[in-house]
């Protein structure tokens, strides 16, 4: 009887450190995951307009390895700032996304990039 108890303990005890093990796995290839999200926009913003000027609007795209991503430029302005000068602070906010696309894993970045400001369609550049 006392054999059983041990036996019956040991897999009690075997069953919990599977779930903590299998736990801890998901947790890995989650933080992978971002990971691989985060050099993905690292290398999308800092290549962001580099050849073009900046444009408010939006874009999106995919990288090689079933990540999506969705660009958002909007023109940006300091509290107090007085607009017009000749330079402009634009806004990029990022999201890049991956898995399935009903339930998506979502991650956002958001920076500042100083460009031009777009002329008046029709007006003098």
């Amino acid at each position: 009887m006392e054999v059983i108890a041990a036996m019956l303990l040991l897999a009690i005890a075997f069953a919990a450190l599977m779930q903590v093990a299998g736990g801890a796995i998901r947790l890995s290839r989650n933080a992978a995951a971002h990971d691989e999200a985060a050099l993905h926009a690292r290398s999308l913003l800092d290549s962001a307009f580099i050849t073009e000027p900046l444009a408010p609007g939006s874009s999106n795209g995919r990288f090689d390895d079933g990540y999506r991503w969705t660009l958002d430029v909007t023109p940006w302005q300091a509290p107090g700032a007085s607009p017009g000068g000749p330079l402009q602070l634009y806004r990029l906010d990022l999201a890049v996304q991956w898995g399935s696309t009903t339930h998506p894993q979502v991650a956002h970045f958001a920076t500042l990039r100083l460009g031009r400001p777009q002329a008046p369609p029709g007006g003098a550049p």
